[in-house]
């Protein structure tokens, strides 16, 4: 399989070994690794986004990893302007692009380009944002579909963010959000990526969420979560959405115990994992889809 002029995505489910397959495919094909997931932007969250550590950055050069305050917003747009920068980047150097992560978005926007919505004005905005912190979730998102209801297979029903974002763009332009994403353009060829997905069994992931669950309160994770605290980062941010901190603060204020905080923590990752791989199923059709056990096969051959 010839490489060379390819940019190559990596992605899956959270704790499906993207980041080691990385590494070992850059060595292969003389490749630089990109981070494709919106929790290892930031740097106060070293841990609980299971960033790649020190001994992988010497092994293999790495971008966008660690580089965003988590005090600020950060937003699908702001990632594809620096990805492709990189990419330019990095062939230039003669160099493949390995881009890695799990977030769904950030790739769509890098393969199907990212829709460029009118901008809403900042009173309306916040009126919706009033409106979601009147009513709550639960009863402002049953809004949302009423309004809108070609989102409903499109946005989390817990997704705070993304509900008022599909909420404004509607009220405003009375055109769905999913009406616009079809308007996009990409600034590369469909022919420019080779996409591979990790495809994890079930049994076997849960097993290593489990283990990594246990891997991150040992390395540190109580003591990651305490400095978050101490920066009183307002709700809305997307940082504060990270799992471990709602359970680590839990734990903090001793309504878990280290048993039920693991235990916690590994739920959460499972029912994240499960809504990767549901949005990867409509989403990520056209990926090369991968067996870990296959690896090893696949870095021969390419």
């Amino acid at each position: 399989m010839n490489v060379s002029s390819k940019i190559i995505l990596i992605s899956g489910p959270t704790a499906s070994g993207k980041s080691e397959f990385a590494i070992k495919l850059a060595k292969k094909i003389n490749g630089e690794i990109i981070n494709a997931d919106s929790m290892q932007i930031y740097r106060e969250l070293q841990i609980l986004s299971a960033r790649p550590q020190k001994k992988d950055y010497q092994k293999i050069k790495h971008h966008l990893y660690g580089f965003q305050n988590a005090k600020k917003n950060f937003s699908v747009g702001e990632w594809l302007k620096l990805a492709k920068k990189k990419i330019i980047e990095i062939k230039r150097r003669n160099k493949i692009p390995i881009l890695v992560g799990g977030t769904g978005l950030y790739f769509k926007s890098l393969t199907d380009g990212l829709v460029k919505i009118p901008n809403v004005p900042l009173r309306i905005r916040n009126e919706i944002r009033l409106l979601n912190k009147n009513l709550g979730q639960d009863k402002f998102f049953k809004k949302l579909i009423n309004l809108d209801p070609k989102m409903k297979s499109s946005i989390n029903s817990s997704d705070v963010q993304r509900s008022i974002r599909a909420y404004e763009v509607k009220f405003f332009t009375k055109k769905s959000l999913n009406d616009w994403y079809r308007q996009t353009k990409t600034y590369f060829d469909k022919e420019d990526f080779i996409k591979i997905y990790l495809d994890y069994p079930r049994e076997d992931l849960i097993k290593k969420i489990s283990t990594r669950s246990k891997k991150m309160i040992k390395s540190g994770a109580i003591k990651e979560v305490k400095n978050f605290l101490k920066l009183k980062i307002k709700r809305d941010k997307p940082a504060t959405r990270a799992i471990g901190i709602k359970e680590i603060s839990d734990y903090l204020e001793k309504k878990l115990d280290n048993t039920q905080l693991i235990e916690k923590i590994s739920i959460k990752t499972r029912q994240y994992a499960k809504r990767q791989v549901t949005w990867s199923r409509g989403h990520m059709s056209d990926w090369k889809r991968i067996h870990p056990k296959d690896i090893g096969s696949f870095l021969k051959k390419i």
